[in-house]
């Protein structure tokens, strides 16, 4: 999958699956107000839904390019036999069958209980974790044996998962802002506040997480004597890219926490949160504009040769 429908395609994948994850498990830890879970439990069903049905479209559309990649046809002429035998015979087909599964049951829980609640949301967080973890088995780390195979899909796994929480948040908080923009009203500027505070711990653990998993991956992928190619070597000069814009997400998290939250708390008290709330609207679509640039080049990076792959 070398082409740009494939790098198009596992960008939908890391985007769509991270939300699957991270949404239900923002509302654990930050649930709704009653009465909004009330009024909004329909339009969520039809976005868990709608999410997981575009999960299965691109699970399948990702298939079909790897088969025709590794045959070397077109894609409209992929031999579905050899796609069979993919899915049978390879980590990244029983990998696919789990993902499948995972969204599967993905929908039926939507269908059946109340997405909001504890039960219902702890078992969407599951199978949205599960259907992400499987996109470890899509990159490098499938390519390793041994112990150094399990670190790496592992630290993979873990990766994806704080990555996730992560992504998903800003676009909870996103839609809370907007909510609260639109209104005005000052019980849901207090809802989202006290969103913000939730996800700080929340947040402090998934950056603690990538940068401890990205430290492993970096060191199994790259290593100290590949660091000297990086002038040469589109893979460093991409994730060279890529922590930058991490580093990015980082000042604006810093930011969020330290000075427009308790900004905006010092706001409500006073009653006038207007300019509080823009100031965060601001920060939060850069953040999440950051998010996305990494997510793209997470799925470039995933086609190209490491120099551990090439050295």
């Amino acid at each position: 999958m070398d082409d740009p429908l494939g790098m198009i395609v596992r960008f939908g994948l890391y985007l769509d699956l991270m939300i699957l994850f991270g949404a239900p498990l923002f509302g654990i830890y930050s649930p709704q107000p009653a009465d909004h879970r009330r009024a909004a439990l329909h339009t969520l069903r039809a976005l868990y839904a709608g999410a997981a049905l575009v999960g299965l479209l691109l699970s399948a559309l990702a298939l079909a390019a790897l088969t025709a990649s590794m045959s070397g046809v077109p894609l409209l002429e992929v031999d579905w036999s050899a796609a069979a035998m993919l899915v049978r015979e390879t980590s990244i087909g029983w990998a696919w069958l789990v993902r499948i599964a995972a969204l599967g049951l993905f929908i039926i829980v939507v269908a059946l209980s109340h997405p909001m609640r504890g039960p219902s949301a702890g078992l969407l967080t599951l199978l949205g974790g599960v259907a992400l973890a499987t996109l470890a088995w899509t990159g490098h780390g499938a390519m390793d044996e041994g112990l150094t195979g399990i670190v790496h899909v592992s630290a993979d796994i873990f990766h994806l998962l704080a990555a996730g929480a992560w992504i998903a948040a800003i676009f909870a908080l996103g839609t809370l802002l907007v909510r609260a923009h639109r209104s005005m009203s000052r019980d849901q500027a207090e809802y989202l506040h006290r969103a913000l505070a939730r996800f700080a711990a929340v947040g402090s653990i998934a950056v603690a997480l990538l940068i401890v998993t990205g430290l492993v991956n970096s060191w199994v992928l790259v290593g100290l004597s590949g660091l000297a190619t990086i002038g040469t070597n589109l893979y460093l000069q991409l994730l060279a890219i890529k922590l930058l814009l991490f580093i990015g997400m980082l000042a604006l998290a810093a930011l969020n926490r330290f000075r427009i939250t308790p900004a905006l708390e010092e706001a409500l008290r006073r009653g006038d949160q207007t300019q509080a709330l823009r100031r965060l609207r601001k920060s939060l679509v850069v953040e999440a504009s950051l998010g996305v640039a990494i997510l793209g080049l997470v799925a470039w990076l995933g086609m190209l040769m490491p120099p551990s792959a090439v050295g």
